[in-house]
């Protein structure tokens, strides 16, 4: 398997307490504490992170007027539901 490209080294501060849990972890998988960081912080991106940009991205379609009207969307589905009610009753 391929070995991931990395970045330069960067320099964080950490709370005593969350750098006491990332050590225990490491140690217990026997892996270092980079690679409990990097897990980490690849579960925050695919959970809260996504759905921060998500929420950034959907604020960006309402600014920008990529919206429809409320009743318009309600009509839209009243008429696709009477539709199938159609098809329905046409199969019966």
């Amino acid at each position: 398997m391929a070995k991931p490209v990395l970045s330069d080294p960067i320099t964080l501060r950490l709370p005593l307490d969350i750098l006491e849990d990332i050590e225990k972890i490491a140690e217990t998988a026997d892996r270092s504490r980079s690679w409990v960081i990097v897990r980490a912080l690849k579960y925050y991106l695919m959970a809260e992170g996504s759905e921060l940009l998500e929420i950034a991205a959907a604020r960006r379609e309402v600014r920008d007027g990529q919206v429809m009207d409320m009743d318009d969307l309600l009509d839209e589905l009243d008429a696709l539901n009477a539709q199938d009610e159609k098809s329905r009753n046409d199969a019966a």
